[in-house]
């Protein structure tokens, strides 16, 4: 933007949209006025030549002539195609003769070869103005010096034909004065305009911009974000929200009160607005099916502004949700103690299991060797225990690969029945199916071994009797592999279910409770996913970890 007005000086700066259109509302602005203007002076005219001594012919056909260019430029568009700053910006171009240029012309020829004495140096104003408002600085104030030189030019010839030289050349010299300052002050004033609109267009910009900003990272909150008015109508409402509480995508223009689902809310709503102040509560909020779901609620308000309403953001949390995360810090933490208990455990562990030996040599054949035999196998019950504890303790780096998995399986399979003293065929307790030879997975070879060795375990002690009570399936599932380890046998209780995967929980006496909780750490270490379920038939138990593949990772 130049000083002078709407003009850039930078010939190759893009010109911004939001300036081009304010270029266009003034040009039209200036071509409205020069309309208006001469049919003013063609009307004046006539009225002359009604009411007194009729105008000379030049000036009623010059007064004609500039009314009909103004008024044809005012309403034929395509005459001004293609007008911009810059096509004013220089006295060559077509753009400015035809408005400027033209103004110039007609009034100085009216003001020179009128005779009846009439001052026609004030029309002047209107091409200096025009120049000042739309052309750079420089070029305004030529236009004021040319207007200037043809009042100094008309009042030479007024003065060769015997009119009073002095006079007239004062007042073309105070009426040039004049239209230089008009050129100046209204340059300034445009100059000062543009740049607060160009501000203000920045600040409108920014603050968009941090609207959606805003906007983009509410909608991706895991909580929900409901915000409402006092009358209870629903303002704004975020997926996460909508999603807690059952709303579908058409229902910002419902009211809380509403829904009957929705009575909880408003009642927090009625006692926060009531209270005046922020607070934090839990509700219950019925669903189909005669469930509820527990919700955590805190409600902040917005500063009220005069004449603004004030309105009530509500975050919204499945306490579910803050119950696992309360959980998994808990675990966290837990798992870090453990593994420091552990480490100091392992070196009087391994002093106690090497003192043990030696006495075993020294009580060999006698009572006492049963006694380090319980010893040494409550060592290895530790060391068991240390190792499982310190596998899944936290900063552990996981070494991720693809690997065989059909292989893997298989081989891990093979070798742990013949641990357990299984033999194969088709009566046999325990039964392999893989789907198809070469699937791919992402684990660690060893973890993934350890994983299967586990669930096997486990399946292993609540497996019914009989034929195929134990059974191993690998397959594709989309671009997932499921590794699922099923038991025959009755249904694990509710109340067990839900703890299935914590630390230190069995229900044997002299488990650890940790083959299912390392389960679930491996699986989450390296991507995978072990969940819990009931067969499709219904009579067994299955353990199904969803792996990654390298085509879904």
């Amino acid at each position: 933007m130049s000083e002078g007005g709407w003009f850039f000086e930078a010939p190759s700066a893009p010109q911004p949209a939001e300036t081009s259109a304010a270029f266009e509302r003034l040009y039209r602005a200036f071509l409205s006025a020069r309309a208006a203007l001469g049919v003013a002076l063609l009307a004046a005219q006539l009225i002359a030549a009604l009411l007194a001594t009729p105008p000379a012919h030049s000036t009623m056909a010059l007064s004609l002539s500039y009314a009909v260019a103004a008024i044809t430029l005012w309403l034929m568009p395509q005459l001004r195609a293609g007008v911009s700053a810059r096509g004013l910006a220089r006295i060559s171009s077509v753009h400015w003769w035809s408005a400027i240029g033209v103004d110039l012309v007609l009034f100085g020829a009216l003001h020179a070869l009128d005779a009846s004495g009439v001052n026609y140096g004030v029309l002047f104003v209107m091409p200096v103005l025009m120049a000042a408002v739309l052309s750079p600085r420089r070029l305004a104030l030529a236009t004021a010096a040319i207007a200037t030189l043809g009042l100094l030019a008309a009042a030479g010839w007024a003065a060769l034909r015997g009119a009073d030289a002095g006079l007239k050349m004062t007042q073309a010299g105070l009426v040039g004065g004049g239209l230089f300052a008009v050129s100046l002050l209204a340059g300034e004033l445009s100059a000062r305009l543009a740049r607060e609109e160009k501000a203000a267009r920045g600040s409108l910009a920014l603050a968009r911009q941090q609207e959606q900003l805003n906007r983009l990272v509410i909608d991706e909150m895991q909580g929900g974000v409901l915000v409402v008015d006092r009358r209870g109508r629903v303002r704004a409402m975020n997926p996460a929200a909508r999603a807690l509480l059952g709303a579908a995508d058409g229902e910002l223009s419902w009211h809380l009160r509403g829904r009957p689902d929705w009575q909880p809310l408003v009642l927090a709503l009625e006692q926060a607005y009531a209270g005046g102040a922020s607070a934090e509560t839990d509700v219950m909020l019925p669903l189909e099916g005669g469930v509820s779901r527990s919700l955590r609620l805190r409600l902040r308000f917005t500063r009220q502004r005069e004449g603004s309403e004030e309105l009530c953001v509500l975050f919204i949390e499945d306490n579910r949700e803050l119950l696992a995360r309360t959980r998994q810090e808990k675990l966290a933490a837990m798992g870090r103690v453990s593994a420091g208990i552990a480490h100091e455990i392992r070196n009087p562990l391994a002093a106690i299991a090497q003192a043990n030996a030696l006495l075993a040599e020294d009580v060999s054949g006698t009572r006492g060797e049963q006694l380090t035999k319980m010893v040494a196998s409550n060592v290895q019950r530790l060391k068991r225990l240390v190792d499982d504890v310190t596998e899944v303790a936290p900063g552990m780096q996981p070494d991720t690969q693809a690997l065989d998995a059909s292989a893997l399986v298989q081989e891990t399979c093979e070798d742990w029945a013949l641990v357990n003293g299984i033999s194969p065929g088709a009566a046999s307790r325990f039964q392999l199916q893989v789907a198809a030879p070469g699937l791919t997975a992402l684990f660690d070879a060893e973890h993934l071994r350890r994983v299967l060795v586990n669930l096997l375990d486990n399946a292993l002690r609540h497996a019914d009797a009989g034929a195929g009570t134990i059974r191993v399936g690998l397959a594709r599932e989309g671009q997932a592999l499921d590794l699922v380890v099923g038991s025959a046998g009755a249904p694990v209780p509710p109340e067990i279910e839900r703890h299935l995967f914590e630390p230190f929980f069995s229900t044997r006496s002299r488990g650890s409770g940790l083959g299912l909780y390392i389960c679930r750490e491996l699986c989450e270490r390296h991507g995978a996913r072990i969940d819990y379920r009931r067969a499709a038939d219904a009579a067994a138990n299955e353990f199904c970890v969803r792996l990654r593949t390298p085509a879904s990772a």
